[in-house]
C-alpha cells in the first residue's frame, strides 16, 4: 500500500516538487503528480504540498519535518511509479 494513499505522519510540516515545466527529464514527474497529487490531498488537506515548475530544474521534491529538518531526493528521468516509491520512502518516518 502506498504512503500516499493514506493520511501522512503529523511530523511532516511541508512537501515541495520542483520540476521543469517541459523538460524530458521532468515527465515522470508532471504525470505523478497528475496522478497522484489529487489523493495526497484528499488524504492530508492540512498539508502544504507546492508545485513549482521552473524551466530547467532538475526534478526533486524536499519534505519539511518538525524542527526544520528537511530531506529531499532526485526524480529526474525517473517514471511516474519510480517517482511515487521515491517519494513514499521519503515520506516515510
Amino acid at each position: 500500500m502506498s504512503t500516499l494513499t493514506r493520511a501522512l505522519s503529523p511530523t511532516i510540516r511541508e512537501i515541495r516538487v520542483l520540476l521543469s515545466q517541459s523538460g524530458q527529464a521532468s515527465t515522470g514527474t508532471r504525470q505523478f503528480i497528475q496522478t497522484s497529487y489529487p489523493l495526497l490531498k484528499k488524504n492530508n488537506p492540512d498539508l502544504p504540498v507546492l508545485i513549482r515548475e521552473v524551466q530547467d530544474t532538475p526534478a526533486r521534491v524536499f519534505a519539511r519535518f518538525e524542527r526544520g529538518v528537511e530531506k529531499h531526493v532526485e526524480l529526474d528521468n525517473l517514471s511516474s511509479a519510480d517517482v511515487e516509491r521515491k517519494v513514499s520512502d521519503l515520506l516515510t518516518v
